[in-house]
């Protein structure tokens, strides 16, 4: 009896994803579900993104896929103009993808381009992460890379309430942040600004903690 041997050859295939589009099935601050053809794509997002795509019942998400030895993640953005800024702060030595994504949720692309264009290292150490020497970095490897961007941020209606605070609540824990320090800050938030909408406290947050 005669057996036959077969090679079998794998292949990396390296497969580039540029854009998700479907219907918004779950939105939180920090993350997106699409669900497209049936199966659903997670993606984590900042909270400029978010605002762009809360009240959407369907949406166009852009991706850029982040691969590590242990671990691959999509991270979804609202407009090619805030991917490819996202791109170009994670070129940067230092500053990895939590780095970048908790700038794109304190500032919005226009903040962080101006800031870097006009080397305010004040504004920019400002964001949870970022300390003087990283601030510095940024402006003098992207100060001739960046190109000024006509932005606009959504205006988003929602209303106080408990559902609100929990929901900044869990963001910031998944931007990293423990939750004895954030009911530090929180409370004072809302107590000063009853109507805060969830990105707004989610972004005085980030300025305290």
């Amino acid at each position: 009896m005669k057996f036959g041997y077969f090679c079998i050859l794998t292949f990396k295939i390296c497969v580039m994803y540029d854009y998700i589009k479907g219907q918004v099935v779950e939105l939180t601050p920090t993350e997106v579900v699409i669900e497209c053809s049936g199966i659903g794509f997670y993606a984590l997002i900042s909270l400029q993104t978010y605002e762009a795509l809360q009240g959407k019942e369907s949406a166009l998400v852009y991706l850029y896929h982040y691969i590590r030895e242990d671990a691959q993640d999509f991270y979804g953005f609202a407009t090619k103009d805030e991917r490819e800024l996202f791109k170009l702060l994670i070129s940067v030595s230092g500053i990895g993808v939590a780095s970048a994504r908790m700038m794109l949720s304190s500032l919005t692309a226009d903040e962080i381009r101006n800031a870097i264009l006009s080397e305010d290292v004040h504004k920019i150490k400002s964001i949870k992460g970022i300390g003087v020497k990283s601030a510095q970095r940024l402006i003098l490897e992207l100060k001739d890379k960046i190109v000024g961007g006509a932005g606009t941020v959504s205006t988003i209606p929602a209303g106080p309430s408990n559902a609100v605070i929990e929901e900044a609540t869990s963001a910031l824990v998944m931007l990293g942040f423990t939750k004895a320090n954030i009911n530090k800050v929180v409370p004072d938030i809302v107590k000063s600004k009853p109507d805060a909408k969830v990105e707004d406290i989610i972004k005085l947050a980030l300025q305290r903690l």
